[in-house]
């Protein structure tokens, strides 16, 4: 497949964009009025400030949204060999008491007794988890090497650093054997090689590296190839293009048309981002397949279930899991989750907390998939577009300790500053990666045509 894509970006003030539909339109306008369409506009304007007050939506969104899905996380995985978890959640137990994980031991969980969103009151602390954690990581490594790519030595530095050894680190399996073969003297990319380490195909990528597309606002070239390596630590094959996925699709948050609403913004975004899917792939056949289901009409439900007797049971399009049981027959590779992502996706319709609903009950790994939507969509809409969304406000402080070790000010940080952290890193991609430059607190991106989306 040959993965081209043109980014068109307007000289109008800050971020606000021209999708290729409209300059189709405005090059057929021209033509059949004999008038010569306008020259190609050469930059892409973002203001640090309006930029910051996203980077701070992203942890809140994604906080939220994180803490929300692992109420029900495990839950329900479909009943599977000795593995039985009842019919899966529809929307109709949003509210309704949590059941048991199958690691639960008969319990539900501890966050909640009922299936409702989780917050963090002003004043309490947001706690860290292994979809955020390290994102946080990787964005202190690049404010603390000041660097716009890590080297293989500095992400294995950074791991044996702020991972925690001999206790629960709360890594998954992927990452686990990536973090022993580095204690081992092993370096990155070889960490996340098949010959390496057999979990290569799980989850984990893809809950570490989304953050890479915010470094890179608009320009997925520059986003995959800071992500690169970070990505290939734990992944290979279609778990990397999923991981790539959600890279393209957050950064092409910045380059969407603003004058759409957030549903057909993320329609574009997830179109553009499919172009990383290599059509052999089972990745690519599941995005086709889910979109397929949410283009006829059919619930949200159905289209869960369709997906859970097409991939986990019967294991079509070259999707095989057989040989990773893992508790449950490969619920937490990286496609079975990578379809309900998709669901939640597409049916959330750009609503925050509809798509936390749905990411919550469609299943499996239901955290995974409320992070990833929840931490763009934040993004998207920003701090205050979250508390107008939720109609209330949210503590701001965060503590990476939770999972992580050896951060400053033991561990307690605040999305504020987080965001900051972020907007430093973006100064240094901005200047050394895409050749632009910054004007009175603003971004000036230099736009290239036909950027390739892998690097």
């Amino acid at each position: 497949m040959k993965l081209l894509f043109v980014l068109l970006f307007t000289l109008l003030p800050l971020s606000a964009c021209q999708t290729s539909s409209q300059l189709a339109s405005s090059t057929k306008d021209a033509h059949t009025t004999g008038k010569l369409a306008a020259p190609a506009p050469k930059s892409l304007k973002i203001s640090r400030d309006s930029y910051g007050d996203k980077l701070y939506g992203f942890w809140l969104g994604q906080s939220i949204a994180n803490w929300t899905g692992l109420v029900t996380e495990m839950d329900k995985i479909g009943d599977i060999g000795e593995t039985k978890t009842g019919d899966f959640y529809t929307r109709e137990d949003w509210g309704k008491p949590d059941q048991p994980s199958i690691w639960g031991q008969g319990v539900p969980s501890d966050l909640s007794d009922t299936i409702d969103f989780v917050f963090r009151e002003p004043g309490e602390v947001w706690g860290s988890d292994d979809d955020t954690d390290i994102e946080y990581m990787y964005q202190h490594l690049l404010v603390t090497h000041n660097t716009s790519i890590l080297t293989a030595e500095q992400i294995r530095e950074g791991w044996l650093k702020h991972i925690k050894k001999d206790e629960e680190n709360y890594l998954w399996v992927s990452n686990q054997r990536a973090f022993d073969l580095m204690a081992q003297g092993m370096l990155p990319p070889a960490t996340g090689a098949p010959s390496n380490n057999e979990h290569f195909d799980m989850i984990d990528a893809q809950l570490t590296t989304e953050i890479f597309g915010l470094f890179a606002p608009g320009r997925p070239d520059i986003a995959l190839k800071m992500a690169e390596l970070p990505i290939q630590t734990t992944a290979r094959k279609d778990s990397e293009y999923i991981a790539k996925f959600y890279v393209v699709m957050h950064s092409l948050a910045s380059a969407a048309d603003k004058n759409l609403p957030i549903k057909e913004q993320l329609s574009w975004m997830a179109t553009e981002a499919r172009q990383v899917l290599p059509d052999t792939t089972y990745a690519a056949a599941m995005y086709d397949y889910v979109t397929q289901l949410h283009d006829s009409g059919i619930p949200w439900e159905q289209a869960r279930d369709l997906i859970y007797q097409r991939y986990q049971i019967n294991q079509e399009d070259g999707y095989d899991i057989s040989s990773k049981q893992l508790y449950c027959n490969g619920c937490f590779a990286a496609g079975i989750n990578f379809a309900a992502s998709i669901i939640s996706l597409h049916y959330g319709e750009g609503d925050i907390k509809q798509t936390i609903k749905i990411g919550s009950l469609a299943g499996w790994d239901s955290d995974n998939p409320t992070a990833t939507w929840g931490g763009l969509i934040g993004f998207m809409i920003g701090k205050q577009g979250i508390e107008k969304a939720f109609d209330r406000k949210f503590a701001y402080q965060f503590n990476i300790h939770r999972t992580r070790q050896n951060f400053p000010n033991d561990g307690i940080d605040t999305f504020e500053n987080m965001a900051k952290s972020g907007l430093k890193v973006i100064d240094n991609v901005v200047i050394e990666l895409m050749n632009g430059s910054i004007d009175n607190n603003i971004w000036i991106i230099p736009n290239t045509k036909n950027r390739p989306l892998s690097p």
